[in-house]
């Protein structure tokens, strides 16, 4: 996610945090290094000179010149600049007083509308909300039956008609919300490869016949500059509310989000990181631009924590390490619950410092996959006692789990280090459990 933006800018503060005082001509320099790095990211050019001039009429005045550490004042600049770029705060999902509260998906055939319709339906499912899919995509070839699969993976029901008129069954979809007393409906639309007028007309009148609570335009974050483009031409029709942003963990630029809320006035509210229908995050402005500055986002990574451990899983952790009962059941169980929460590379970018002290550290989640095979290719006692593999115990290991005895070895090794390491660290006490500040939980 915005990994090529975040080198470039990283580079420039480094050269910055070498000199003393900055000139004016340090900072004309600085601003064009960072408007050509914004354009190779992708951002939109009146953007990244909207951007630049800002930062340039802030330093202006400012204590930049004269400050002992004029680095750290440019990237305050640019780090503000960044967040009132991408919208100033959080927004979040509209509820109607009235329900039920109908959001509409639009966008483009293949943005990912139905796979983050099923994504959205969850995630207010795990706030306590329930809602009803309507299959309204009644063109692309398997669309009900996609939304179908989703709502029976993540457990909740599905509204479909057939390939009838998509007007009449949003409109009968919310009806039948309406009767099933569900306070929530989300519609998929049809998409096409291309904007045309006939998609418009469409969509304008299920907006007329449903009154949404929010019209949310989901776009495909790799098509850059052009997803800003076609949110701009959905919004001049439609009026959209929100963005949904999909695949961002899949484009290095990434420029989209940082130009489509400038260029339509529409927030971006949700960013769909990764093909898991868990794989959606609320978008934070602060986060990102603290991400992009490779300053990290420890409370992104508290919430992915507190959303797979709790206080007591905590607390039972904690003891074990303490009295030095941590076992290769226990690792495994913590690798798979970290699982859970992303890719590792992904977790280690939200550590303030590490993605710069380790920038070139990249974890193969095959290796993972194969740390997982070695372990449950261990007896209980093996697991529980380690020091007992011998030699013909490792080959067995490594037979069975379709790795070498290399591997056997080092898995071994690491975990005895990592578990005196751990044991040094374990001085955790009750209460140190990471708590969310307030307003920050779901």
């Amino acid at each position: 996610m915005l990994e090529a933006l975040s080198e470039r800018l990283g580079a420039i503060f480094d050269r910055l945090a070498n000199r003393g005082r900055l000139s004016e001509s340090d900072v004309a320099e600085v601003l064009r290094e960072v408007r050509i790095a914004l354009l190779e990211a992708d951002v939109a050019l009146p953007v990244a000179k909207e951007f630049v001039n800002a930062i340039k009429a802030r330093a202006v005045g400012s204590d930049v010149f004269t400050s002992l550490t004029p680095s750290q004042s440019v990237v305050k600049l640019v780090y503000d600049e960044l967040v009132e770029l991408m919208g100033g705060a959080a927004s979040r999902l509209t509820y109607s007083d009235a329900p039920p509260t109908v959001y509409v998906m639009v966008g483009l055939q293949g943005s990912g509308k139905t796979t983050h319709a099923a994504k959205l339906a969850l995630r207010l499912k795990e706030q306590g909300r329930r809602t009803l899919l309507v299959a309204a995509d009644v063109y692309r070839p398997a669309a009900i039956e996609q939304l179908k699969t989703l709502g029976k993976q993540i457990d909740l029901p599905v509204f479909e008609a057939g390939q009838g008129d998509p007007v009449q069954i949003a409109r009968d979809g919310v009806a039948e919300a309406k009767r099933l007393g569900i306070a929530t409906v989300i519609i998929d639309t049809a998409g096409r490869l291309q904007i045309d007028e006939r998609l418009m007309e469409e969509l304008e009148r299920i907006k007329a016949a449903v009154r949404p609570t929010e019209i949310l335009f989901v776009a495909d974050a790799m098509t850059g500059q052009e997803a800003v483009n076609v949110a701009q031409t959905f919004n001049d029709r439609l009026g959209i509310t929100g963005v949904v942003l999909t695949k961002m963990d899949g484009d290095a630029r990434g420029g989209a989000a940082l130009s489509i809320h400038r260029m339509t006035g529409a927030p971006i509210k949700f960013v769909g990181v990764g093909e898991k229908v868990t794989a959606l995050e609320a978008f934070h402005p602060d986060r990102l631009a603290s991400r992009i500055l490779g300053m990290g986002d420890v409370l992104t990574l508290i919430e992915k924590t507190q959303n797979v451990y709790s206080e007591q899983q905590a607390e039972e952790l904690a003891t074990k390490l303490r009295k030095s009962l941590f076992t290769l059941d226990d690792f495994l169980a913590q690798l798979r619950q970290v699982r859970k929460m992303g890719s590792m590379s992904d977790l280690m970018k939200m550590i303030p410092g590490l993605s710069k002290a380790l920038p070139k550290v990249e974890i193969d989640e095959k290796d993972i996959n194969k740390v997982e095979a070695i372990i449950c290719s261990m007896s209980r006692r093996e697991r529980e006692r380690p020091e007992i593999l011998n030699g013909s115990r490792r080959k067995r290991i490594a037979v069975g789990s379709g790795t070498q005895v290399a591997d056997v070895n080092r898995l071994v090794k690491q975990f005895e280090a990592s578990r005196q390491m751990m044991k040094q660290l374990g001085g955790m006490k009750k209460g140190r459990f990471p708590k969310l500040p307030a307003g920050l939980g779901r």
